[in-house]
């Protein structure tokens, strides 16, 4: 019994989550710290020049637009549910060491190759085929983004968005946060977060995975200066940047006025709208990304995936 426990406790030790007993209080201390500090920083004279001269937010051109586009909050929906398919089906596919399943795509009619398809798990076809539906909603959205005008609110037009986002990094940090004005303008850091989440790791981690993909041949010159390796190191640290964004976004969003934020999001309502029409599409995709997570095991996908290829357990 004692020999059972002793090895238990060895076990946990071993594992990476035993990292988190010290790395979990370490950063309850650092942000503690940090938030006294802002707070004392803010409080003094020299804090209060600076928020007088950065209150957090970079004023936008007169022609932008106010309000939510309709593509934005049908196109967010969609995103959800692709996102979280993405990062489930990507950790299994990192994590696992057996799959269930593997998928081999059927070499004739007009997608037949001259080499034998590749063999791959199950989990990685689901990622690989997520993906592909990922992009082609981020490329529409992008397109939509421009000719809207809509990617002024999310692209730093101005040098002072940087001590801008720093004034309100210090005002979440000392609990007094930004005032919210997300139909109009977005504060500073918000900016920076969306125009880094769009147009940097969104970028990074479909460039990244098609180069893991089997789509990317072995023999191109590129390999030389691209390896895969590369690759991989990328595409990790990107998945666990949209974990992070995910989780505050979605605390943020909950805690600075849930149905304000909620009918901007999913419902074509006006400002300040207190409809609670926003938080029943919001429960409504939540139902399908829940089911879809069900649905995201072989033996749902295997008639899915039967559709182009044959399935296999080895």
């Amino acid at each position: 019994m004692a020999q059972t426990a002793k090895s238990k406790k060895s076990g946990f030790r071993e594992s990476p989550w035993f990292k988190l007993v010290w790395i979990v209080p370490l950063v309850i201390v650092v942000l503690a710290a940090a938030s006294i500090a802002s707070r004392w920083y803010l409080g003094s004279d020299a804090g209060h020049s600076f928020l007088e001269n950065y209150p957090g937010k970079s004023e936008l051109p007169a022609d932008s637009p106010e309000g939510f586009a309709g593509f934005i909050q049908w196109q967010h929906a969609l995103n959800i549910f692709f996102i979280v398919l993405l990062i489930r089906s990507g950790w299994l596919v990192h994590s696992q060491t057996k799959p269930e399943a593997f998928w081999t795509r059927n070499n004739k009619g007009r997608f037949k190759t001259k080499g034998s398809p590749t063999k791959m798990s199950l989990y990685l076809w689901l990622h690989l085929s997520v993906d592909f539906l990922w992009v082609l909603n981020g490329v529409v959205f992008i397109v939509l983004l421009f000719i809207s005008g809509s990617w002024l609110r999310v692209v730093p037009i101005h040098w002072d968005i940087i001590p801008n986002a720093w004034s309100a990094g210090l005002q979440y940090l000392s609990f007094n946060w930004p005032v919210e004005t997300a139909w109009t303008n977005y504060n500073a850091l918000q900016v920076l977060a969306y125009f880094v989440t769009i147009f940097i790791a969104a970028p990074l981690a479909a460039v990244t995975g098609i180069r893991m993909s089997p789509v990317w041949s072995p023999t191109w010159k590129i390999n030389r200066v691209y390896p895969a390796a590369l690759a991989r190191a990328i595409h990790l640290p990107v998945m666990f940047y949209y974990v992070v964004f995910i989780v505050i976004h979605v605390f943020l969003v909950f805690t600075t006025g849930m149905r304000h934020n909620l009918n901007y999001m999913f419902s074509n309502q006006p400002e300040g709208s207190l409809s609670w029409w926003g938080f029943a599409l919001f429960v409504v995709t939540l139902i399908v990304v829940i089911a879809g997570w069900i649905a995201a095991r072989p033996i749902f996908m295997r008639s899915l995936a039967e559709l182009t290829g044959k399935v296999t357990r080895r």
